[in-house]
């Protein structure tokens, strides 16, 4: 009996995650490449077979039974690169499979140095994984021996390696740290129905509790903040706004822009946009840094967000209504019933077209037409006469200062 190739094998499947019998298969392919090496003979009929219980090996060519321990040195040493290849081989394909099953989720591993600005991470002491520039989180910076977690975000073979990549940008790497921290969302019972994220910066992140005795942004953020403080400190600081989810379009886009408050919601569903009206002592809050917030809001609702104080949402409809009074066979209710589809500006009215108009509100296509006509005209009009609003203008300050001031690693609060 050989016991001590049994516990090689055993030992080799263990370390490297590779199937036990793959590994006896490549031990007789190997042998019988170094026969044929011994005899010289390509086309020779070698069969090596090795007894899976006890690890005793036998050898045959054409039939008859030969010695394999007799072939000598140099076709050893080609039985041992061939298996050396083979084992090398599996154990890419083993690495492969494995991580290719675990796409999407997170991993915790070491750093163990950079390359060209990219990560090198250590998982489970025999893979080493890539953390690119663009996956890492801006403003953080890791050392050797760091333990750090990450999303697996791509698997990919190469030529003789498998490349594990990781990211912790990626959305879902947020995704998977709540269900990480948060019971409920691991188990279904809270919902995570929308996110948007600017990584190192802040993300929002929409909720829905499944069950009634279940408060979604209570559980989410924990007993004194305790669960979102640990996430938050796993992102280097990056803020995360706790959305409640609403189906209605109107409360979500409400909801998404705080801690802002509005006060009016208009959606024009030929547009996919959202006219927010906010008191003018709210309009920073509902800007954001840098437009941040609103951005994130657009994204988290999947609707364009246009943001006016109510003076100059009144100037709008007001420009629109003298606009329309100028036209033959309209009235003030045709006005009315533009803003009900949530057109309140020229602009609006000049882009949706007349197919709208004769399908919603029901005008005959030469006066649908002739409505438009008019729009594009006042729209032009407007858009060379009129100014930027002021949410446009608090964005294009913002942005200026950023642009003289000196860059910073700090997330933007």
């Amino acid at each position: 009996m050989n016991q001590e190739l049994i516990r090689i094998v055993d030992n080799i499947a263990r370390d490297k995650n590779i199937d036990r019998e793959a590994i006896f298969q490549d031990l007789e392919s190997a042998m019988v490449s170094a026969a044929k090496k011994y005899f010289g003979k390509i086309e020779a009929n070698i069969e090596v077979r090795i007894d899976r219980t006890s690890g005793d090996m036998i050898a045959f060519k054409d039939g008859q039974q030969i010695d394999i321990k007799k072939l000598g040195r140099i076709p050893a040493q080609t039985a041992k690169q061939v298996m050396i290849q083979k084992i090398k081989a599996d154990e890419r394909q083993s690495i492969y499979d494995e991580f290719i099953e675990r796409k999407g989720e997170i991993v915790s591993g070491v750093v163990v140095r950079y390359e060209g600005g990219s990560v090198i991470i250590n998982l489970n002491n025999r893979i080493e994984t890539i953390l690119p520039k663009s996956e890492q989180i801006s403003g953080q910076s890791h050392h050797p021996s760091e333990r750090i977690r990450c999303l697996i975000l791509d698997v990919r073979e190469a030529s003789s390696v498998v490349k594990i990549i990781l990211s912790r940008t990626h959305p879902d790497f947020i995704r998977r740290l709540f269900e990480l921290e948060v019971p409920e969302v691991a188990e279904g019972i809270i919902e995570i129905k929308a996110l948007a994220r600017e990584a190192g910066y802040r993300t929002k992140i929409a909720v829905q509790s499944n069950d009634n005795k279940v408060d979604a942004v209570g559980a989410c953020v924990g007993v004194r903040g305790s669960r979102i403080k640990n996430i938050v400190e796993e992102l280097g600081g990056e803020k995360i706004d706790i959305v409640r989810w609403n189906e209605s379009s109107q409360e979500l886009i409400a909801n998404a822009l705080m801690p802002a408050k509005c006060s009016q919601v208009a959606l024009c569903l030929e547009l996919g946009g959202a006219t927010v009206v906010v008191p003018e002592d709210q309009l920073s809050l509902a800007i954001g840094k840098h437009g941040q917030n609103v951005r994130l809001a657009a994204r988290l609702t999947d609707w364009d967000i246009d943001i006016l104080t109510p003076e100059e949402y009144n100037q709008e409809v007001e420009r629109l209504a003298a606009g329309m009074r100028e036209i033959e066979g309209i009235d003030d209710t045709f006005v009315d019933k533009l803003i009900a589809m949530g057109i309140i500006s020229v602009l609006d009215l000049a882009e949706i077209g007349a197919e709208p108009l004769i399908k919603e509100i029901g005008l005959k296509p030469e006066l649908a037409k002739k409505v438009i006509e008019a729009a594009e005209e006042l729209a032009k009009r407007q858009t060379a006469e009129s100014g930027p609003t002021i949410a446009e203008t608090l964005i294009n300050r913002q942005v200026k200062k950023t642009d003289t001031e000196q860059p910073t690693d700090k997330p933007a609060e």
